[in-house]
């Protein structure tokens, strides 16, 4: 008997280690929802209470990249200034929500503790918005869902799209 249950221990233990030496992490695919005023960080990122929230399958330009738009064309020469797109891209999500209440679906999180979200206002895929109106890019390494949304505003040249950029993921490669 005293033999059975060293056994039974060694088992158990065994199940244990590896239990623990092989769980990783794994999250529920739960929905989670989060609602609020929201609090605008760039165009990509918001904050609802003490969540803080990427707008999931886009990104936008950081705060301190610099864009180029056309501001006087003649005949075959071309002039361009450049300006902050990424404060741009800020101040239209924020003209966007206008302190209104935002609900977001979230299912993960990203490796810097946010949660991963498609936010709505009043309807309103505040995320296809973003791309669609070319304030924000489709962002592919991650997702495919906005590429549509990103082909008309590329077409109609809103926003980014209306001057030369660099893809917000290189800019941070090198800045």
């Amino acid at each position: 008997m005293f033999l059975n249950k060293i056994k039974l221990f060694l088992v158990i233990s065994i199940c244990l280690n590896f239990f623990f030496l092989t769980y990783d992490g794994v999250e529920s695919k739960e929905i989670k929802i989060i609602s609020g005023i929201v609090e605008v960080t760039d165009g990509d990122t918001i904050r609802i209470n003490d969540k803080k929230i990427r707008l999931i399958g886009i990104d936008a330009p950081e705060q301190k990249q610099k864009c180029k738009k056309t501001w006087l064309s003649i005949s075959f020469l071309t002039f361009q200034k450049e300006y902050f797109c990424g404060k741009i891209s800020t101040l239209k999500l924020k003209k966007l929500i206008d302190n209104k209440l935002v609900n977001c679906k979230s299912i993960s999180k990203d490796r810097y503790n946010r949660y991963l979200a498609e936010c709505f206002k009043n309807g309103i895929n505040i995320n296809s918005w973003m791309v669609r109106t070319g304030h924000a890019l489709a962002y592919r390494k991650y997702s495919n869902k906005y590429i549509v949304e990103e082909n008309i505003a590329k077409r109609n040249k809103s926003g980014l799209w209306a001057g030369s950029f660099e893809m917000p993921w290189n800019w941070r490669k090198k800045n």
